[in-house]
């Protein structure tokens, strides 16, 4: 989630109420406030996907070293790489790649969580979220990436974003001046890339490392009730910020999008993990939710419910062949987020009665 989109949030929450169709809630009493929520679910679950990404990660890097280790032995001369190891690349890149398909939506399914913390945000910014600094410094990653070949890369993206573009060659300073045309036809279609060695360990060994901090980060987290409502409040109602990347990614545009990473797992399956994780959230909070309205607990409840499967529809008609134009994302996006939007004006409301801090 980029920074536009925090300060979005604090906008809309008065509208959000509006929208919900919820009278004003009285002001929080005392005996609103005295009770406290059971947050051990929260960290349950995503301790279970760090560990789950940690482990893909580990097999990402295994092949990514078996990539590096074969432009090693030709001296990095990928056209000899091409001529005399094209099997044993190939191989290595799909097996890369495979573990990169385990680890992007294992994040996805606890981004929810990790972007809507204040105190892991950074790590979503990081490995899934943020800019390259050419681009947009203001919302850019941390880091520079050092490349075993001594080259450095400052700010050039999130992690999962390079290693994307890499290991599919949708940004070309990450490839090499080879014509790889795997299956031989003589067109060099999407995908069919061989990638600079550096750059894919580089990244590769970089995002393996920040899932293992994730996880130590996520181990010492003790989570609370103002970090589980400001994870919903603050991710719930990112609907327009995922369409308008699913509009811009090849799954809309083909081969015309310039969109340089979610173009190899649609953003409408990420949308649905990420829900997923904010719904795990909500079940934790939802029985002090009760205590206020019950009623309205449950609205809250089926509104996500509903949200996820209104994009899962959608998903499963892209699944089964149908392109949707830029004007239908557009469109689908503006009903996802007027949805998000009244869900998070609810639960915006309850956080008020109850006393529990929104941070911004």
């Amino acid at each position: 989630m980029n920074h536009v989109s925090r300060l979005l949030v604090a906008s809309f929450l008065t509208l959000a109420i509006v929208a919900c169709g919820q009278a004003p809630m009285p002001a929080a009493t005392p005996a609103a406030t005295a009770a406290t929520s059971d947050l051990s679910g929260i960290k349950t679950y995503l301790l279970e996907q760090c560990r789950a990404l940690t482990g893909a990660a580990t097999e990402l890097q295994v092949a990514s070293d078996r990539y590096y280790a074969l432009a090693g032995e030709v001296g990095f001369d990928y056209a000899v790489l091409w001529s005399t190891r094209r099997e044993a690349a190939i191989a290595a890149i799909e097996d890369a790649r495979a573990a990169w398909m385990k680890a992007s939506p294992l994040y996805e399914k606890m981004e929810g969580i990790v972007a809507g913390t204040p105190s892991l945000a950074q790590f979503d910014v990081d490995l899934d979220a943020g800019a390259a600094g050419v681009d947009d410094p203001e919302n850019a990653v941390s880091f520079d990436l050092k490349l075993p070949d001594g080259r450095v890369l400052p700010k050039p993206g999130n992690l999962f974003g390079v290693t994307e573009s890499t290991l599919w060659g949708t940004e070309p300073a990450y490839g090499t001046d080879v014509a790889a045309d795997w299956n031989g036809d003589g067109v060099i279609a999407f995908g069919e890339t061989l990638p600079d060695a550096s750059v894919l360990k580089g990244s590769v060994d970089m995002l393996a490392q920040m899932a293992n901090d994730l996880q130590a980060a996520a181990q010492a987290w003790t989570p609370t009730e103002s970090d589980a409502f400001t994870a919903l409040v603050v991710m719930v109602p990112t609907m327009s910020e995922y369409f308008a990347s699913w509009r811009d990614s090849r799954f809309v545009l083909g081969d015309a999008s310039t969109q340089r990473d979610f173009n190899v797992i649609s953003r409408l399956a990420d949308i649905q993990d990420i829900l997923g994780g904010l719904e795990v959230v909500y079940a934790q909070v939802r029985p002090r939710v009760e205590t206020v309205d019950a009623a309205q607990a449950n609205q809250i409840a089926e509104g996500l419910r509903d949200l996820r499967a209104f994009v899962a529809d959608i998903y499963a008609q892209e699944q089964g062949g149908r392109r949707f134009t830029p004007q239908e994302a557009d469109l689908l996006g503006a009903e996802a987020q007027n949805r998000a939007t009244a869900i998070t004006g609810q639960i915006s409301q309850v956080a008020g009665v109850l006393g529990i801090r929104i941070v911004e």
